[in-house]
């Protein structure tokens, strides 16, 4: 695992260091010179709000300043994204964005949203990504996906699956998996994760997609089955779900990757000299050892991109990826 010592021992840090040594000019013009804002668009205790606590503590030994969480949820995160793109274009206030603020709520919020994320947010760098993983009530019939899918089409509407939200990752998931396995599942949205995980332990519903995390707890303890994750390819990060299919192999040639990545953006202008100094110290955090054994528990890997550039990239690849979903799903939320 990479040490305080091993992640202040860099050529990055070094740099930092000498400008000691410069002169006033060159000194002022060092960044970051105070503690740098990170926006998470959500309420505190989730894993949007645990990666943001992570980074802030492993930032600050290579970055020289603190990090300083700001929780600013509502509107589906675009209340935090919003804030951030508003913010002065310096390189001190940043957001941790998720694939569904940054490439979906455009689609999903299309009067209302304030903001562009391409055009008015800077990529910086991924720092993980995940899956979701589909599970049922452990004492329901259904020992496998191919048998909960048999009954499925059996009796059309009859099977119900629990989502966070009209619009989640949750249900644009099972509107995919409708389509391609030619089943019509009753999606029945809660407020939140939690309480339709809750009404899914109770009964009132079969199923769920949702995120590693938040699921996790209830398949290790015997009262939630796990059937399939929301990949294309299996988890191989986590022991308990390494013989647990993705969709590749149970719905070939669907097309059904559901990914959840999470990403750090600046305002639209910042400086290319700071976004290159951010994205340096955050690839050497997400390259870590000790970032992946904080990770990987959480149902998370770590990824990163090799340049802004190449985030940019793949963001604008995804906001295609995400409108076809939402298009699926019918979702909005205007």
């Amino acid at each position: 695992m990479t040490s305080r010592r091993a992640l202040l021992a860099t050529p990055f840090v070094a740099g930092l260091a000498s400008l000691a040594g410069a002169s006033p000019s060159q000194a002022q013009e060092s960044f970051p010179a105070h503690p740098v804002r990170l926006v998470v668009p959500f309420t505190p205790g989730g894993a949007v709000d645990l990666t943001g606590r992570l980074l802030a503590e492993m930032l600050p030994p290579i970055l020289g300043q603190s990090l300083i969480v700001e929780n600013r949820g509502g509107a589906g995160g675009n209340l935090g994204g919003d804030n951030v793109a508003k913010s002065p274009k310096d390189g001190y206030s940043l957001l941790l964005g998720t694939a569904t603020i940054l490439a979906a709520n455009k689609f999903l919020f299309r009067r209302s949203m304030s903001f562009d994320p391409v055009t008015d947010l800077a990529p910086i760098c991924r720092v993980a990504t995940g899956t979701v993983l589909l599970v049922v009530k452990a004492d329901r019939p259904w020992k496998d996906f191919a048998e909960l899918i048999a009954a499925a089409k059996e009796k059309p509407g009859r099977i119900t699956m629990a989502s966070s939200g009209t619009g989640a990752v949750s249900h644009l998931s099972l509107a995919a998996l409708n389509r391609a396995a030619g089943v019509e599942i009753t999606h029945v949205p809660y407020r939140g994760g939690a309480p339709a995980i809750q009404d899914l332990l109770a009964g009132n519903v079969d199923m769920m997609f949702d995120v590693i995390p938040a699921l996790m707890p209830h398949v290790r303890e015997g009262r939630l089955r796990a059937l399939a994750v929301g990949s294309a390819g299996r988890v191989t990060y986590v022991p308990e779900l390494r013989e647990v299919p993705g969709m590749q192999e149970l719905l070939p040639n669907s097309g059904i990757d559901s990914q959840s990545w999470y990403a750090v953006m600046a305002p639209a202008g910042t400086p290319q000299d700071r976004i290159a100094v951010l994205h340096r110290a955050i690839r050497q955090v997400a390259e870590s050892d000790a970032f992946r054994a904080k990770m990987e528990p959480l149902g998370f890997a770590p990824v990163w991109d090799e340049s802004p550039a190449a985030f940019g990239e793949y963001l604008r690849a995804q906001e295609q990826v995400w409108k076809g979903l939402v298009e699926v799903s019918g979702a909005t939320l205007d």
